[in-house]
This record gives structure tokens, sequence and C-alpha cells, in this order.
């Protein structure tokens, strides 16, 4: 199939596609809130949509736009349900997964140099056991309840270090430190390390394959893709039993997934233009008498710390 990628904020861009290129179908990756870039802006142009979204809390507008489409596509079964709960029609969602390399992640022998360098720039010496987590922040990805396990088994484990990889952004500043101020409070400061610098997807195979344990028994996942990376470089993978990485993951087998320790039930939620409202606006769930979320309120999970 002949195809061309866009950025999907480039409205000059893409109309210049649509003027020479004619596509048949457009396919928009993002959330729901990038409704008028991803779908709003081809059909202004009579082009037919079809997102590939995933979940990004709750829904809050575009319904209509959404249901109106023949075809949305999503990361995973549970970033279906999250869609449904909120108002989308099941029968227009298919589940799509991510794709995932696998000429680029692969097994790394410990001696090869690109891995060698990597565990070095991130002061790991070739005996000691590397644990990483990598995301836009590392809370979310479940690193605090990692480290609350690490704190538990200190002196019995051998010689460890934590990674977590983390994208530069002032939020993940902020969050940063209260991570480090726990790895301070449970004494384990020292073998906990940050990295945020910015990186390309050509260093996440020797990122990953530099590590011993992939880490990630994320609050918030809607696929999971660094859990699947890591298996296929063939790491020891800890995830969560829950939300998208059930697609991905067998307990026991492909991964050790965490239980669930506790539900956060959110009762409001606040919003701006990205979902074509004011900045500011807040929507309070009525729980009650709104039946999608009386059974399955939440859409944020809790690692229970220490397993």
């Amino acid at each position: 199939m002949d195809t061309h990628a866009v950025h999907f904020e480039s409205a000059q861009e893409k109309e210049w596609y649509y003027r020479w290129f004619e596509p048949d179908v457009v396919i928009g990756i993002g959330y729901w809130g990038h409704t008028p870039h991803l779908i709003l802006h081809a059909q202004r142009y009579g082009v037919q949509p079809v997102p590939w979204l995933v979940a990004d809390g709750y829904i809050a507008n575009y319904q209509e736009v959404l249901n109106a489409l023949p075809l949305i596509l999503v990361t995973s079964r549970w970033v279906k349900e999250m869609y449904v709960r909120d108002g989308i029609n099941a029968n227009k969602i298919e589940v799509l997964p991510v794709g995932c390399n696998t000429d680029k992640f692969i097994p790394f022998s410990r001696e090869d140099p690109k891995i060698m360098a990597v565990r070095e720039a991130l002061g790991i010496s070739p005996d000691q056991l590397m644990i990483l987590t990598v995301g836009g922040d590392a809370a979310s990805k479940g690193a605090q309840e990692v480290m609350q396990a690490l704190a538990l088994i200190d002196n019995k484990a051998p010689d460890w270090k934590y990674v977590c990889k983390v994208w530069p952004q002032p939020r993940t500043k902020l969050q940063n430190l209260a991570d480090l101020e726990m790895a301070t409070h449970l004494g384990i400061e020292k073998n906990v390390t940050y990295a945020t610098n910015v990186i390309s997807r050509n260093f996440m195979p020797y990122l990953i394959g530099a590590c011993d344990i992939y880490a990630a028994p994320s609050r918030l996942e809607g696929f999971g893709m660094p859990q699947v990376e890591a298996g296929a470089c063939e790491k020891a993978v800890i995830g969560i039993n829950a939300m998208g990485m059930l697609d991905t993951l067998v307990h026991g087998e492909t991964a050790l997934l965490a239980k669930v320790d506790k539900k956060i039930v959110v009762n409001e939620v606040v919003l701006g233009e990205e979902s074509g409202f004011e900045e500011y606006h807040k929507v309070l769930f009525d729980l009650l008498s709104y039946p999608r979320l009386k059974n399955e309120p939440c859409n944020r999970l809790i690692p229970r710390g220490g397993n």
C-alpha cells in the first residue's frame, strides 16, 4: 500500500497530501483529545479518517464525532472498554495492537560494546543487577511501588541499581523530585538513578538490552510497549495484572504480574481546550446515575507494594 507520514498537527502539510496524493483513508494516531487534528481536519477535506487511539482518562467530548465514524482502532481490549464506558459504540471499535520490531529488539550479549557503553554511561558496573523502568514519568509506570518492593528486599537481593528513564518536561521534574524523596525516605537513594535525557527510538533496543529486569507495574497502561520490547530482548518483565498488559503478558510465562492492591475512584475531572471546553472546566461524575461508571468507575490502578 502506498502510504505517507505527516505530523498530525501540521494542517498545511496534511492539506498538501490531500490535494495531490488523494488518500483513501487517513490513519490518525493519538488519543480522543486529538480529534480536531486526527478526524475533523480530514473530514473537512472529504477524506475518510480512521483514528488509532489510546485511552487518556475520561472521554469528555467528541462522542458524536467518534460514534459517527465507521471504524475506530484502539491499542488493547482495556482501551476499548474505556471508550465503551464513556459512551462510544463498541461495534465501531476494533483492537489493533502496537507492533514490535523484532529485528531491532533482540537479545544482546552483555559483552556487546553498545550494551557495555549504555551501562557505563548509567554508572552500572558489570556485576550489578540493572532494573529498568521507562516512561514519560516513572511514577505512572509503577516506579514508587518498585522502590518500595526493593527497599523490602534490599539486604537479601544481589547488588542492584534501579534506573528510571523519564522524558524531560516540567511535570516530570516535579514528579522526579517526589520519587527521589521517596527513595531517600526508603534509604535506597544511592541505588536509584533517574535518566532525563532526550533519546530516540534508535537507542531504545540498547537501553532495554542493557538491563537485567524490566519493571513497570503501571498505574495506567493502554498497551505496555516497553514490556513487549523487553520480552523480545529476552529480559525478565514485571507488569501488573490489569489493563492493556493482559493482552500481551501471561503471568508466570512471559512476565510476573503484580496484583492490584486498590483502585482509586475519580469523582471529578478538570478539562480544557483539548476537550472542546474553556480552560479549567470541571465535570463532576454522578456515579450512581452513570451505569457505565457505577460498576467500574476508575481508570487508575495502584500496584501492591512489595509484590
